[in-house]
């Protein structure tokens, strides 16, 4: 096991003081949920799984965690995903594992949002990790050519045998190499203006806790606004 591997853990490890049994809990998508989820396999609590993807899914049916569809819940308690990277504000850029689009559905549609990071993941300003972009395949090159001309150097993403690659929901993913984020949300908003994205990666005012992975686990957590 790498150092960053034994970094990944420790977040994972912390995480599971969130979690409660009888909770419906979101599970995320990448190799630092990987170790969440042994650690919840091991531990014998009784939880109701929401994925983020088909591969969590196989996952969470291979350990023995009960999973059941989004639409078939009335609440989801908490969600716990990995993040590609964070800022120093809370926001994230996710998608790296091309399941943002249901990664942002689920943590939508929770009541308290938990990511877990290794400290590489953390900067100053986001931009660092590619922006993932969701998008419908039809008109994909229109879209590519458009991001070409705003500068936002667009990649799409193709497999071993450069070939698109397809989410879960049938889509293409354009990554965008920005550099510097300075605006996460104008970017959003831009980004979701746009016919023929469905989804982006920017996860911005979302996450409530970020568990950060390093020599020892650190917390950063976000300050509610009395009203």
């Amino acid at each position: 096991m790498t150092v960053q591997d034994n970094k990944k853990k420790r977040a994972a490890n912390a995480a599971l003081r969130y979690i409660e049994d009888g909770m419906v809990v979101g599970l995320g998508t990448g190799t630092t949920v990987l170790y969440l989820l042994q650690v919840i396999a091991a531990s014998k609590i009784n939880i109701l799984g929401v994925t983020t993807s088909k591969k969590t899914t196989v996952i969470c049916q291979q350990l023995g965690i009960k999973v059941t569809d989004i639409d078939d819940v009335d609440h989801i308690d908490v969600t716990i995903d990995g993040a590609d990277e964070v800022d120093t504000y809370m926001n994230g850029i996710k998608g790296g594992g091309a399941a943002l689009l249901m990664e942002k559905i689920v943590a939508k549609n929770s009541n308290k949002n938990i990511w877990i990071v290794d400290d590489s993941k953390v900067h100053d300003t986001l931009g660092t990790f590619p922006l993932p972009v969701e998008v419908i395949p039809y008109g994909s090159g229109r879209l590519l050519r458009k991001f070409e001309a705003n500068d936002f150097n667009p990649v799409l993403r193709v497999d071993q045998n450069h070939q698109p690659i397809i989410t879960d929901s049938g889509h293409y993913i354009i990554d965008l190499h920005l550099g510097d984020i300075i605006n996460p949300q104008t970017l959003a908003d831009y980004l979701e203006n746009q016919v023929g994205i469905v989804e982006h990666g920017l996860f911005v005012d979302i996450v409530d806790i970020i568990i950060i992975g390093g020599d020892s686990v650190t917390l950063k957590e976000r300050q509610t606004q009395l009203k």
